[in-house]
Protein backbone atom coordinates (compact mmCIF):
# COMPACT_ATOMS: atom_id res chain seq x y z
CA UNK A 1 0.00 0.00 0.00
CA UNK A 2 1.56 3.88 -0.88
CA UNK A 3 1.80 5.94 2.12
CA UNK A 4 0.69 9.58 1.11
CA UNK A 5 1.66 12.05 4.03
CA UNK A 6 0.74 16.15 4.29
CA UNK A 7 3.01 18.50 4.87
CA UNK A 8 2.21 21.45 7.01
CA UNK A 9 5.42 23.12 7.73
CA UNK A 10 9.03 22.18 6.61
CA UNK A 11 9.94 21.03 9.56
CA UNK A 12 7.22 18.14 9.19
CA UNK A 13 8.36 18.08 5.43
CA UNK A 14 12.00 17.51 5.95
CA UNK A 15 11.04 14.64 8.64
CA UNK A 16 8.88 12.88 5.91
CA UNK A 17 11.83 13.46 3.47
CA UNK A 18 14.84 11.72 5.89
CA UNK A 19 12.20 8.91 6.00
CA UNK A 20 10.71 8.37 2.50
CA UNK A 21 13.96 10.01 0.28
CA UNK A 22 12.03 8.43 -2.99
CA UNK A 23 9.09 10.19 -2.28
CA UNK A 24 6.75 11.78 -4.70
CA UNK A 25 6.18 15.59 -3.80
CA UNK A 26 2.94 17.31 -5.36
CA UNK A 27 0.47 20.47 -4.36
CA UNK A 28 -2.62 20.08 -6.74
CA UNK A 29 -1.05 16.53 -8.22
CA UNK A 30 -3.14 17.03 -11.96
CA UNK A 31 0.00 16.00 -13.72
CA UNK A 32 1.62 13.99 -11.26
CA UNK A 33 -1.50 11.42 -10.32
CA UNK A 34 -2.07 11.43 -14.23
CA UNK A 35 1.29 9.89 -14.71
CA UNK A 36 0.54 7.06 -12.40
CA UNK A 37 -2.85 5.96 -13.99
CA UNK A 38 -0.84 5.73 -16.68
CA UNK A 39 1.94 3.71 -15.10
CA UNK A 40 4.67 6.26 -16.00
CA UNK A 41 5.28 6.37 -12.38
CA UNK A 42 4.79 4.33 -9.64
CA UNK A 43 6.58 6.28 -6.25
CA UNK A 44 6.96 4.63 -3.06
CA UNK A 45 5.49 7.41 -0.96
CA UNK A 46 3.40 10.23 -1.90
CA UNK A 47 4.41 14.10 -0.03
CA UNK A 48 1.32 16.43 -0.71
CA UNK A 49 2.13 19.89 0.12
CA UNK A 50 -1.33 21.62 -0.49
CA UNK A 51 -1.42 22.65 3.36
CA UNK A 52 1.92 24.27 3.43
CA UNK A 53 0.56 27.87 3.81
CA UNK A 54 4.21 29.42 3.47
CA UNK A 55 4.30 27.72 -0.45
CA UNK A 56 1.73 29.84 -1.30
CA UNK A 57 0.66 33.17 -1.86
CA UNK A 58 1.75 36.48 -3.76
CA UNK A 59 4.21 38.82 -2.12
CA UNK A 60 6.09 41.94 -2.91
CA UNK A 61 9.42 42.75 -1.53
CA UNK A 62 11.24 45.87 -2.81
CA UNK A 63 11.49 45.09 -6.56
CA UNK A 64 10.95 41.65 -6.34
CA UNK A 65 7.48 40.24 -6.45
CA UNK A 66 7.30 36.44 -5.19
CA UNK A 67 4.81 33.78 -6.18
CA UNK A 68 4.39 30.63 -3.61
CA UNK A 69 5.19 27.57 -5.43
CA UNK A 70 1.59 26.04 -4.24
CA UNK A 71 -0.22 28.70 -5.44
CA UNK A 72 -2.94 27.36 -7.70
CA UNK A 73 -3.67 29.12 -10.83
CA UNK A 74 -7.27 30.33 -9.71
CA UNK A 75 -5.56 32.51 -7.14
CA UNK A 76 -3.02 33.49 -9.16
CA UNK A 77 -6.23 35.05 -12.16
CA UNK A 78 -7.63 36.66 -9.19
CA UNK A 79 -4.71 37.95 -7.80
CA UNK A 80 -4.40 42.02 -7.99
CA UNK A 81 -0.56 42.08 -8.06
CA UNK A 82 -0.57 39.37 -10.67
CA UNK A 83 -3.13 41.19 -12.93
CA UNK A 84 -1.22 44.38 -12.25
CA UNK A 85 2.19 43.76 -12.81
CA UNK A 86 2.20 40.78 -15.09
CA UNK A 87 -0.98 40.39 -17.44
CA UNK A 88 0.66 38.47 -19.89
CA UNK A 89 1.05 35.72 -17.39
CA UNK A 90 -2.46 36.33 -16.11
CA UNK A 91 -3.29 35.50 -19.84
CA UNK A 92 -1.30 32.40 -20.32
CA UNK A 93 -3.08 31.27 -17.04
CA UNK A 94 -6.57 31.95 -18.37
CA UNK A 95 -5.85 29.61 -21.18
CA UNK A 96 -4.45 26.88 -19.12
CA UNK A 97 -6.75 23.63 -18.75
CA UNK A 98 -9.90 23.96 -16.84
CA UNK A 99 -11.50 25.78 -13.93
CA UNK A 100 -11.46 22.53 -12.06
CA UNK A 101 -7.84 22.17 -13.18
CA UNK A 102 -7.07 25.60 -12.09
CA UNK A 103 -8.39 25.33 -8.93
CA UNK A 104 -6.56 22.33 -7.92
CA UNK A 105 -2.95 22.83 -10.46
CA UNK A 106 0.00 24.95 -9.19
CA UNK A 107 2.31 27.39 -10.76
CA UNK A 108 5.24 25.34 -8.99
CA UNK A 109 3.65 21.83 -10.48
CA UNK A 110 3.28 23.69 -13.69
CA UNK A 111 7.32 24.65 -13.60
CA UNK A 112 8.72 21.34 -12.26
CA UNK A 113 7.10 18.59 -14.96
CA UNK A 114 8.71 21.00 -17.18
CA UNK A 115 6.64 20.27 -20.02
CA UNK A 116 7.55 21.80 -23.41
CA UNK A 117 4.13 22.75 -23.11
CA UNK A 118 4.01 24.10 -20.03
CA UNK A 119 1.62 27.47 -20.45
CA UNK A 120 3.14 29.59 -17.76
CA UNK A 121 6.73 28.71 -18.78
CA UNK A 122 6.71 31.19 -22.13
CA UNK A 123 5.84 34.24 -19.97
CA UNK A 124 8.41 33.36 -17.15
CA UNK A 125 10.97 32.96 -19.48
CA UNK A 126 10.49 36.76 -21.42
CA UNK A 127 9.51 38.18 -17.58
CA UNK A 128 13.25 36.91 -16.26
CA UNK A 129 11.65 34.93 -13.56
CA UNK A 130 14.14 33.14 -11.01
CA UNK A 131 12.95 29.97 -9.09
CA UNK A 132 13.99 30.19 -5.24
CA UNK A 133 14.97 26.23 -4.32
CA UNK A 134 14.57 25.07 -0.83
CA UNK A 135 16.37 22.01 1.16
CA UNK A 136 16.53 21.38 4.80
CA UNK A 137 20.06 22.85 4.70
CA UNK A 138 20.26 25.75 2.63
CA UNK A 139 18.05 27.90 -0.28
CA UNK A 140 19.33 28.79 -3.46
CA UNK A 141 17.84 31.03 -6.37
CA UNK A 142 18.21 30.03 -10.03
CA UNK A 143 17.21 31.54 -13.45
CA UNK A 144 14.44 29.64 -15.06
CA UNK A 145 16.07 29.03 -17.95
CA UNK A 146 18.87 27.47 -16.26
CA UNK A 147 16.10 25.23 -14.06
CA UNK A 148 14.66 23.54 -16.62
CA UNK A 149 16.87 21.29 -18.35
CA UNK A 150 14.99 19.35 -20.78
CA UNK A 151 11.93 17.88 -21.34
CA UNK A 152 10.59 16.22 -17.54
CA UNK A 153 13.79 16.84 -15.88
CA UNK A 154 14.60 20.04 -13.75
CA UNK A 155 18.11 21.28 -11.40
CA UNK A 156 16.09 19.86 -8.67
CA UNK A 157 18.15 17.48 -6.43
CA UNK A 158 16.78 15.01 -3.96
CA UNK A 159 15.81 16.56 -0.88
CA UNK A 160 15.10 20.21 -2.66
CA UNK A 161 11.60 21.46 -3.11
CA UNK A 162 10.98 24.31 -5.38
CA UNK A 163 9.35 26.83 -3.25
CA UNK A 164 8.17 29.81 -5.62
CA UNK A 165 9.08 32.11 -8.08
CA UNK A 166 10.74 35.83 -8.60
CA UNK A 167 9.88 38.10 -10.76
CA UNK A 168 10.98 41.44 -11.32
CA UNK A 169 8.67 43.60 -10.07
CA UNK A 170 9.04 47.08 -12.57
CA UNK A 171 8.82 45.35 -16.25
CA UNK A 172 10.00 48.05 -19.06
CA UNK A 173 7.15 47.01 -21.63
CA UNK A 174 4.13 48.61 -22.21
CA UNK A 175 2.58 45.83 -24.24
CA UNK A 176 1.67 41.78 -24.34
CA UNK A 177 0.50 39.26 -26.74
CA UNK A 178 -0.05 35.36 -25.31
CA UNK A 179 -1.78 33.34 -27.96
CA UNK A 180 -1.97 28.69 -28.04
CA UNK A 181 -2.64 27.14 -30.67
CA UNK A 182 -4.22 23.84 -29.89
CA UNK A 183 -6.40 21.01 -31.94
CA UNK A 184 -9.30 22.86 -29.54
CA UNK A 185 -10.25 26.12 -28.52
CA UNK A 186 -10.35 24.99 -24.68
CA UNK A 187 -8.84 21.89 -22.76
CA UNK A 188 -5.85 21.34 -25.19
CA UNK A 189 -2.28 21.13 -24.85
CA UNK A 190 -0.33 23.84 -26.65
CA UNK A 191 0.98 22.96 -30.37
CA UNK A 192 2.59 26.26 -30.24
CA UNK A 193 2.22 28.97 -28.29
CA UNK A 194 4.05 32.37 -27.98
CA UNK A 195 4.39 35.12 -25.09
CA UNK A 196 5.44 38.18 -26.03
CA UNK A 197 6.23 41.51 -24.60
CA UNK A 198 7.02 44.63 -26.38
CA UNK A 199 8.60 48.68 -25.48
CA UNK A 200 6.73 50.49 -27.81
CA UNK A 201 7.56 54.38 -28.16
CA UNK A 202 4.59 56.92 -28.72
CA UNK A 203 5.93 57.44 -32.33
CA UNK A 204 5.15 53.35 -32.88
CA UNK A 205 9.06 52.24 -32.82
CA UNK A 206 9.84 48.81 -30.99
CA UNK A 207 12.42 49.61 -28.81
CA UNK A 208 12.87 46.37 -26.97
CA UNK A 209 11.21 43.14 -28.08
CA UNK A 210 11.00 39.55 -25.55
CA UNK A 211 9.70 36.41 -27.44
CA UNK A 212 9.58 33.33 -26.34
CA UNK A 213 7.60 30.13 -27.58
CA UNK A 214 6.21 26.94 -26.23
CA UNK A 215 5.93 23.66 -27.29
CA UNK A 216 8.49 23.53 -30.18
CA UNK A 217 11.33 22.35 -28.81
CA UNK A 218 12.64 20.36 -25.90
CA UNK A 219 12.31 23.38 -23.39
CA UNK A 220 10.83 27.11 -23.89
CA UNK A 221 12.45 28.51 -27.39
CA UNK A 222 13.31 32.35 -27.48
CA UNK A 223 15.37 33.64 -30.41
CA UNK A 224 17.71 36.77 -29.62
CA UNK A 225 18.42 37.15 -33.47
CA UNK A 226 14.39 38.25 -33.92
CA UNK A 227 14.34 40.30 -30.73
CA UNK A 228 16.91 42.42 -32.08
CA UNK A 229 15.80 42.26 -35.47
CA UNK A 230 12.82 44.33 -34.75
CA UNK A 231 14.17 45.98 -32.31
CA UNK A 232 13.69 49.89 -34.05
CA UNK A 233 10.94 49.15 -36.36
CA UNK A 234 7.58 49.32 -36.70
CA UNK A 235 5.37 46.36 -35.79
CA UNK A 236 3.95 46.84 -39.83
CA UNK A 237 3.49 43.31 -41.90
CA UNK A 238 6.77 43.55 -43.33
CA UNK A 239 9.17 43.54 -40.21
CA UNK A 240 7.01 41.12 -38.82
CA UNK A 241 7.24 38.90 -41.44
CA UNK A 242 11.27 38.87 -41.31
CA UNK A 243 11.18 38.11 -37.70
CA UNK A 244 8.29 35.53 -38.19
CA UNK A 245 11.00 33.66 -40.56
CA UNK A 246 14.01 34.03 -38.09
CA UNK A 247 11.44 32.73 -35.62
CA UNK A 248 10.87 29.83 -37.94
CA UNK A 249 14.57 29.12 -38.13
CA UNK A 250 14.72 29.01 -34.45
CA UNK A 251 12.40 26.77 -33.63
CA UNK A 252 12.95 23.21 -33.60
CA UNK A 253 9.19 21.12 -33.37
CA UNK A 254 9.05 17.72 -33.14
CA UNK A 255 6.08 15.74 -35.12
CA UNK A 256 3.98 13.93 -32.61
CA UNK A 257 0.32 12.86 -32.77
CA UNK A 258 -1.30 16.19 -32.18
CA UNK A 259 0.90 18.23 -34.85
CA UNK A 260 3.66 17.73 -37.66
CA UNK A 261 6.72 19.78 -37.13
CA UNK A 262 6.40 21.68 -40.58
CA UNK A 263 2.84 22.96 -39.25
CA UNK A 264 4.23 23.94 -35.82
CA UNK A 265 7.11 25.96 -37.24
CA UNK A 266 4.53 27.48 -39.73
CA UNK A 267 2.28 28.53 -36.61
CA UNK A 268 5.56 29.81 -34.73
CA UNK A 269 6.22 32.13 -37.59
CA UNK A 270 2.67 33.10 -37.69
CA UNK A 271 1.94 33.94 -34.33
CA UNK A 272 5.06 36.70 -34.45
CA UNK A 273 2.77 38.09 -37.55
CA UNK A 274 -0.52 38.62 -35.06
CA UNK A 275 1.26 40.50 -33.01
CA UNK A 276 0.60 43.74 -35.02
CA UNK A 277 -3.05 43.02 -33.88
CA UNK A 278 -1.80 43.40 -30.51
CA UNK A 279 -0.42 46.79 -31.01
CA UNK A 280 -3.12 48.48 -32.96
CA UNK A 281 -5.57 46.95 -29.99
CA UNK A 282 -6.68 44.68 -31.91
CA UNK A 283 -5.73 41.52 -30.42
CA UNK A 284 -9.30 39.51 -28.56
CA UNK A 285 -7.37 39.99 -25.61
CA UNK A 286 -6.26 43.36 -24.07
CA UNK A 287 -3.02 44.03 -25.38
CA UNK A 288 -2.23 47.47 -23.48
CA UNK A 289 -0.45 47.06 -19.56
CA UNK A 290 -2.39 48.95 -17.44
CA UNK A 291 0.17 52.87 -16.21
CA UNK A 292 2.40 52.23 -13.50
CA UNK A 293 0.75 53.23 -9.89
Amino acid sequence: MRRVFLANNTNELWDMLRQYPEAAIYAGGTDLLVRMRKGICDPSALICLERMDCLKGVREEGDQIFIGACTSHTALLADPIVQRSFPVLAAAISRLGSPHIRNMGTIGGNIVTASPAGDTLPPLYILGAAVEIMSMDKTRRLSLADFIREPGHTDLEPGEILAGVWIKKDQPYNIFSFEKVGQRKALAISIASLAALLRVSGEGIIEEARLAWGSVGPTVTVSKEAESFLAGKRPEPGALGEAARIAMDAVSPIDDVRASKSYRRLVSGNLVLRLGASVDGNSPQPAWLPPAD
